[in-house]
């Protein structure tokens, strides 16, 4: 279904007070929140920190940023 098909149905104000609509942003906003903490993580390696500290300071799982720093080693 097409975005122009579901505003047709609900129309757009009534969609984002849908739950489903609610949910579906957060899940993308918090998405996106992780991302960029990733994207944090091969600058700090530069700066000397290890994957334990970034993790911790940038409150991510250790397998998460350990990953990205395997990838930059590749």
């Amino acid at each position: 279904m097409s975005q122009k098909e579901i505003e047709a149905m609900f129309g757009l104000s009534e969609l984002k007070q849908t739950r489903v609509y609610q949910e579906a942003r957060e899940e993308g906003e918090q998405k996106g929140r992780i991302q960029a903490k990733l994207e944090a993580v091969p600058k700090l390696l530069a700066l000397g920190l290890t994957v334990e500290q970034i993790a911790q300071a940038l409150d991510l799982d250790l397998a998460q940023v350990q990953e990205v720093a395997q990838q930059e080693r590749i």
